[in-house]
């Protein structure tokens, strides 16, 4: 992970992007690796993840996130009410909410025994 989140903060520093809009950024995709890395491949050391960055220009990038684990199936996703984690004190579940609030489009998809995983963001 730690060379994920240096690959990312490089890419955005290098683009022009400020400290704390990186930042934000940099929480997104570690979110859906690690995500991948803990539920799609069950931890699995010897599963890889790949990452693209495409700079889309008018101050645009998108990110996309392939692993060939479990998919996850976006269209059933739904937000958990925040009000019951806090009442059961449950910890996880968050993730995939905060990457939604952060990133500008955010889609899954299996195709041909890949996950994909694409983020858009406007800076």
């Amino acid at each position: 992970m730690r060379e994920i989140r240096a690959f990312v903060s490089e890419v955005l520093l290098d683009i022009g992007l400020s400290e704390k809009e990186a930042h934000k950024i940099i929480l997104a995709v570690d979110e859906v690796c690690a995500n991948l890395i803990i539920h799609s491949n069950k931890c699995n050391a010897s599963e890889k993840l790949e990452l693209f960055v495409e700079d889309l220009g008018d101050n645009q990038i998108s990110f996309e996130i392939i692993d060939h684990g479990k998919g996850f199936v976006y269209d059933k996703y739904q937000e958990p009410n925040l009000e019951e984690i806090i009442k059961t004190r449950k910890k996880g579940g968050l993730g995939i909410m905060l990457v939604r609030n952060i990133m500008d489009k955010v889609e899954f998809k299996i195709e041909k025994n890949r996950n994909i995983c694409r983020m858009m963001k406007k800076f």
